[in-house]
């Protein structure tokens, strides 16, 4: 459809930007004339459906002294301009997709200004001039008309490719002198924060990574730890501005969130999922096989987030939920009140957060060294209670969880198949029926959650608490908009 202002303000009344949508798209159109617009129907990864703006035309590229019109179309979502739109190439029959540094076999288009996308300053004809920018560095498509022509453009994307480090999944390269096969454990941190370096600088210290990413999306200098981290250069460790440097990593760590100003805690949130919208779906594509493990607050629900945003398995997408508290709450009991569990493990489990829960797994028995005797189950809730307040003293600075999160990665790269109180879908669990991730006792490995530990035996009021938890972050999460 052409542009017709009128029209265009019709289709958009669900909009919640609808003015400053329309003036920006009459914008593009001054300078892109062959874009048109209609509202259809977009399928996320996820499977479910949402009516969108589909804005579509072609942007004239140059590559190798000859030009080309190549078609893309923008998917604007109704949180258009705080959020960016997805880009997609849409390949004519004469067309095939290669599948390169920026696009991936889909026609999925992932660009730096896309991961950046920061309102007012981002605007679609900036994102268009980057398009153009980096497909006159890597063609995205090639023509199939002529075999010599084809070929050739396949060869120089492979080329490309190589240079680049990326080769076929199947072949062995090198980086930095290692293989990057099976044997090659590289992990990416998400987020320059005062956590994002403590996550580096443990996981460094515990050598569980050949090679460590710290992705940078801040704007501006580098600054803070991340100048320091350039300046004092740790072995092994790379910093970069780039969602391309993430490729190949066997665990991810989000533990960014966003600064926006919103009032609201829902306000709040509803940032941070805007943030994930234009991250994880990049870390999906240049990381396909890799564990998503979630820091970013609220942990249950971002964790949630990523695992519908990413279209992973359950089992590779979990957030770091209670496992520094379990930790403490085990050393509590054993080394400060010195009670030796037999036969048992007590965790905490649930949310994160104030409504954190004691449970016990296992044997009910609990010995205490000063009388010798067997403490009945009265006695062990009385035990909890005691290690739930000196754990309320305790504090979770950023370096105290980026040694959290170290155990949890070396634990997944080693395949310990240890067991961990992470955040986890829950569904199933203690009768909770919604699409929820809670902290559970959970068996880690290199393929993620291979599975849940229950409780032994059935605790009603833990049960009445999971299930109050669930609720609560479920009616929040209906009220998001990924």
């Amino acid at each position: 459809m052409e542009f017709s202002e009128e029209t265009l303000r019709t289709q958009l009344v669900k909009y919640k930007f609808r003015d400053l949508t329309i003036e920006e798209l009459k914008s593009v159109v001054k300078i892109y004339p062959n874009f048109r617009f209609s509202m259809d129907t977009y399928t996320f990864k996820d499977g479910s459906l949402k009516d969108l703006l589909n804005f579509s035309g072609t942007i004239p590229v140059k590559y190798q002294g000859n030009s080309y019109n190549l078609p893309i179309c923008l998917w604007i979502l109704d949180s258009h301009p705080f959020a960016p739109p997805i880009c997609l190439l849409k390949p004519t029959i004469n067309m095939k997709i290669s599948v390169g540094k920026h696009i991936d076999a889909h026609g999925r288009i992932y660009l730096p200004y896309l991961q950046n996308w920061s309102h007012p300053k981002s605007t679609i004809i900036g994102l268009i001039k980057e398009m153009i920018e980096k497909f006159e560095e890597e063609l995205p498509l090639y023509s199939v008309s002529s075999s010599d022509e084809a070929k050739q453009l396949e060869l120089l994307s492979y080329i490309a490719k190589i240079t680049t480090g990326e080769t076929d999944v199947n072949s062995k390269t090198m980086v930095g002198g290692q293989k990057k096969d099976g044997g090659f454990n590289k992990v990416t941190v998400i987020g320059a924060g005062d956590l994002g370096i403590a996550c580096v600088l443990a996981i460094a210290a515990k050598g569980a990574a050949d090679q460590v990413v710290l992705l940078d999306l801040s704007e501006g200098a580098a600054k803070g730890g991340t100048m320091d981290l350039d300046i004092f250069a740790l072995p092994n460790v790379e910093i970069s501005k780039d969602f391309s440097a993430s490729a190949d990593s066997k665990v991810v760590v989000l533990t960014i969130n966003s600064l926006g100003n919103a009032q609201s805690y829902l306000g709040v949130v509803q940032s941070n999922v805007d943030l994930f919208r234009g991250i994880v779906p990049a870390v999906a594509h240049y990381s396909q096989n890799s564990v998503l493990l979630v820091a970013s607050h609220p942990v249950e629900i971002m964790t949630y987030v990523s695992w519908k945003l990413s279209a992973f398995p359950k089992s590779r997408v979990i957030g770091i939920g209670c496992n520094l508290d379990t930790e403490r709450f085990q050393y509590i009991i054993t080394n400060l009140l010195k009670a030796q569990t037999i036969g048992k493990e007590a965790w905490i489990i649930g949310e994160r957060g104030e409504d954190k829960v004691p449970a016990w797994s296992g044997s009910n028995l609990v010995t205490c060294h000063q009388t010798e005797g067997v403490v009945n189950d009265n006695s062990q809730e009385q035990l909890a209670n005691r290690a739930i307040e000196v754990l309320k003293g305790k504090g979770q600075k950023s370096w105290s969880v980026g040694l959290s999160i170290a155990d949890l990665i070396e634990s997944i790269l080693k395949n310990k198949r240890k067991v961990h109180s992470i955040s986890t879908l829950a569904k199933g669990c203690c009768n909770i029926n919604s699409e929820v991730f809670l902290s559970m006792p959970c068996i880690l490995g290199t393929n993620g959650v291979t599975e849940i530990i229950k409780p032994l035996k059935e605790d009603k009021v833990v049960a009445k608490k999971l299930q109050s938890s669930a609720a609560s972050i479920h009616d929040l999460q209906q009220q998001l908009k990924l």
